[in-house]
């Protein structure tokens, strides 16, 4: 019998060392390589040319039409949207998110939904006893729906309780605990991750059967685990929240079944997450544009339009570098428009402090936001409001051009949606039923926010 070899292996990245290091030199984390044996022969599987035993793999051609499976709803909109219209038999998914943000409740929405809709499902915690799960699902009043509950955290129990039970959908709670007693490792080392998660996403396969796996996070907001968790999986979702706010945001950041980075929005009450079919009502709830540095900016999150109000403010420096904050913004982003603003535009912020804030808590990443953050800051800077009832989107590139943005038309369309009045876009936005003020570069949006004010 071969002698198990023994490597080295990080638990953040999944770098694999022949000996024992402080740090990893993938991923830059200190203090997470830790020793795991290896039951495989050295060298890996060997095979030749003439090697038998094998099965030869059927070869289809690209012709012929795929019969397109019905999918399962989950009687939750917001989630259903996130994962790109139900939940695909035989597809295996990924759900990360900070402790306490909600998972477990999501998932128990999820699961009675299901059950409730006809779909044979089991939920497999193996963080808590089912007293706990209980106790929980009877606060939020799911306590009647036919869930398959169990408490494991054995691979081998695991599937053969779903080989016996044969359910369309099953939830395990969490990956990073569950253990396999094929392997020396200890539970939540990459090695145990990662093949729990290969034989979970086998059976799921085999079995036509939908997987939803939920993974922890490490303190830099990634999955724990190695990378390879998220390549054996059909969509990753990463459930998000801002401190001292309730509103969660589910966002897919891969999907094989739908689009990415679509996002579906809840509102975590007493009695568990209530979905919010509309969150621009939700993120300009505060919005108050009779005060400069206030702009509503119309974004792309997925498929939906967004609306969202962007502030800022400038006020003179008494420091020799002037300040810099960024909160749901690209700092990097900001430091370039300040530049476009100085060196195209003619106005001085290098004496100035500038604050820049995403109300609300959303975290904007498109360059559409730039026409918003720059109408923002030019409203603080001359401390004039911008006209009521206004949006704007934009992209604003280093000659100081305004840019035109992917889904202009439904971007004005939610505007119009909200009782908004006017835009402020690039060339080619038309809107019979709002004024729309087109600009070729941001010096002429600059001059036109100076009369307007």
């Amino acid at each position: 019998m071969a002698r198990p070899s023994e490597t080295y292996v990080c638990q953040s990245c999944g770098a694999v060392y022949s000996k024992w290091m402080g740090r990893c030199e993938a991923c830059g984390q200190w203090n997470t390589i830790e020793l795991e044996q290896d039951n495989a022969p050295p060298g890996g599987l060997k095979t030749s040319g003439n090697a038998k035993g094998g099965k030869a793999i059927t070869l289809d051609s690209l012709e012929g039409e795929a019969k397109a499976e019905a999918r399962y709803a989950t009687g939750n909109g917001e989630f259903d949207r996130a994962v790109g219209g139900g939940l695909v038999p035989g597809s295996a998914l990924l759900v990360g998110g900070d402790p306490g943000v909600g998972k477990s409740t999501l998932l128990l929405q999820i699961a009675a939904g299901l059950a409730r809709g006809g779909t044979r499902t089991a939920y497999i915690s193996g963080e808590e006893a089912t007293a706990q799960i209980r106790m929980r699902a009877k606060r939020l009043g799911l306590q009647k729906a036919p869930v398959g509950l169990a408490a494991g955290t054995s691979l081998r129990d695991i599937i053969t309780t779903l080989k016996k039970e044969k359910p369309q959908a099953v939830i395990i709670d969490s990956i990073q605990t569950l253990w396999s007693d094929t392997l020396p490792a200890a539970p939540g080392t990459v090695t145990q991750v990662r093949t729990c998660a290969q034989e979970l996403v086998r059976f799921a396969k085999n079995t036509n059967c939908t997987l939803i796996l939920v993974g922890h996070v490490t303190k830099e907001g990634q999955l724990a685990g190695p990378r390879v968790v998220e390549h054996l999986v059909d969509a990753v979702l990463y459930f998000e929240s801002e401190a001292g706010r309730s509103f969660r945001i589910l966002r897919a950041v891969k999907n094989r079944f739908g689009a990415a980075h679509e996002i579906g929005v809840f509102d975590m009450t007493g009695a568990g997450l209530r979905e919010v079919t509309n969150p621009s009502e939700l993120f300009l709830s505060e919005t108050d544009q009779d005060v400069s540095g206030s702009a509503v900016f119309a974004g792309i999150e997925g498929t939906r339009p967004v609306l969202c109000e962007v502030q800022a403010l400038v006020s003179p420096s008494t420091l020799g570098a002037p300040r810099r904050a960024v909160v749901g913004w690209d700092s990097a982003r900001l430091s370039q428009l300040l530049a476009v603003l100085d060196a195209r535009c003619g106005l001085d912020f290098g004496r100035h402090d500038v604050f820049l804030n995403v109300a609300g808590g959303m975290k904007i990443s498109e360059p559409a936001a730039d026409m918003a953050a720059a109408s923002a800051l030019v409203s603080s800077l001359f401390d004039a409001p911008l006209p009521p009832k206004t949006v704007t989107f934009g992209e604003v590139g280093l000659s100081g051009a305004v840019r035109p943005v992917p889904q202009m038309e439904a971007r004005a369309a939610e505007a119009q949606k909200l009782g908004f009045k006017s835009l402020l876009t690039p060339r080619g936005v038309e809107s019979r039923k709002l004024e729309v003020m087109n600009f070729d570069n941001l010096a002429e949006a600059v001059v036109w926010l100076k009369k307007a004010a």
